[in-house]
């Protein structure tokens, strides 16, 4: 059973208690940051937005069937006030909890239904390399990023490369790498396209430095097209780690584009580093 879907049946069976991240990460025996990289990439958004969505979605049911007390529906929808739950109810749905109870339907509005992962066929990745690496100093062009907005990484490893790859000094492969740091209980990280230095000079405004410390690695390479890469994320973090009985740590994960990668058609593909606890 994927982690992914662990957590899906976790939410579904304690939607009637208060839950976070954690709690539902330690249901699914593993750490916060390796349940939000499980789900967002084979679900394509984060776990806490999925959880507040079915529970919005869960109180529209019992208001359109007439609801007699709105508190105690946003109380039992994990909201501690009748104000913080319509704010909530209209960010979702475009109307108030009061509008729905009135209407007596659920027509037109976007509820979401629990969520089942369709079966696919057994995706295929070789086994991982175990590696211990030292410090790792990146340079590059970091951005706000979600599992919603992934799409916008292509254009801004177009701007890193056209727009400030050549005045980066102290380059030490010349291979371009993206970092992925770890992100917060609603999906949001900063994503980086960069590359490796040798040490950290004086770099072209607009670009951050990131020294990541000495620490283990396992190592998947991704061989497919690029705009697949997600595919075996969600394989990574749902199967293989779980299988290698591994612990992921909280740090940011590595995507180093290999020797043979052409940013012209999106082939050759590229190694992740995976953090591992020590």
């Amino acid at each position: 059973m994927s982690i992914t879907d662990k957590a899906l049946w976790v939410i579904e069976r304690n939607s009637h208690r208060p839950l976070n991240l954690g709690d539902i990460a330690q249901s699914c025996g593993v750490s916060r940051s390796h349940l939000a990289l499980a789900f967002g990439s084979a679900l394509g958004l984060p776990v806490m937005k999925y959880l507040r969505m079915r529970r919005l979605s869960e109180a529209a049911h019992v208001l359109a069937e007439g609801a007699p007390d709105i508190l105690t529906v946003a109380l039992d929808a994990g909201y501690g006030s009748h104000e913080a739950f319509t704010r909530a109810f209209r960010d979702q749905f475009g109307m108030t909890p009061e509008s729905v109870r009135d209407r007596g339907t659920l027509a037109g509005l976007p509820v979401t239904d629990p969520l089942k992962l369709n079966p696919k066929a057994a995706f295929r990745l070789d086994p991982p390399r175990f590696r211990r690496e030292g410090t790792i100093r990146i340079v590059g062009l970091s951005e706000p990023c979600s599992f919603e907005t992934v799409i916008k990484i292509p254009a801004q490893w177009q701007r890193f490369m056209t727009s400030y790859y050549e005045a980066i000094p102290d380059k030490l492969d010349q291979i371009p790498a993206g970092v992925s740091q770890v992100g917060d209980d609603d999906g949001q990280f900063q994503y980086l396209s960069g590359v490796e230095v040798a040490r950290f000079g004086d770099i072209p405004e607009g670009l951050v430095k990131i020294e990541l410390e000495p620490r283990n690695y396992a190592l998947f390479e991704h061989r497919g097209h690029v705009a697949t890469i997600y595919e075996t994320y969600a394989a990574i973090w749902n199967e293989a780690l779980p299988a290698c009985g591994r612990t992921v740590a909280d740090a940011p994960t590595i995507e180093r584009h290999n020797p043979a990668f052409d940013p012209g058609t999106g082939e050759g593909g590229l190694t992740l580093w995976i953090p591992l606890a020590d």
